[in-house]
């Protein structure tokens, strides 16, 4: 899952060398937090969130296929 998440945010921003991913485990349910420059932070949310919500759908879909819950939380 990190690596999705790191292969989509990597591909939507200006300085992809500053996209940090750390994934923290649990037993039914992982979150995943992205780190971003301040500057692509709005890249990444996109206009009223959609972009965020999209990331947020594929990351559940991908999950369900490992019957885990994936929670992704986007920090400033």
């Amino acid at each position: 899952m990190k690596d999705l998440i790191t292969f989509i945010a990597r591909a939507l921003v200006d300085k992809p060398e500053d996209v940090v991913v750390t994934e923290i485990e649990g037993e039914q349910t992982s979150v995943i937090e992205l780190k971003v420059a301040k500057e692509d932070l709005g890249k990444v949310i996109g206009k009223q969130g959609r972009t965020a919500r999209a990331m947020r759908t594929i990351l559940s879909a991908a999950s369900t296929k490992i019957n885990k819950r994936s929670v992704l939380e986007i920090i400033e």
